[in-house]
């Protein structure tokens, strides 16, 4: 599960990458950009639940 994790992130730097480029080019594809911001946003939740699994909130 850590291994995922990890991938998950990197994507999600990757999809970080991918827009801030498509940003700054002249041509903006803004369908595009969406995507990529809605694929983002899915992996953020998917980071996060992991992480909740991984590291429970415990009440001390």
């Amino acid at each position: 599960m850590r291994k995922r994790l990890e991938m998950l992130r990197m994507e999600h730097r990757d999809l970080d990458a991918a827009i801030d480029a498509l940003s700054g080019t002249g041509a903006h594809d803004q369908l595009q950009v969406a995507r990529l911001k809605k694929r983002k946003l899915r992996l953020k939740d998917q980071i996060t639940l992991l992480e909740d699994y991984l590291i429970p909130d415990i009440i001390a």
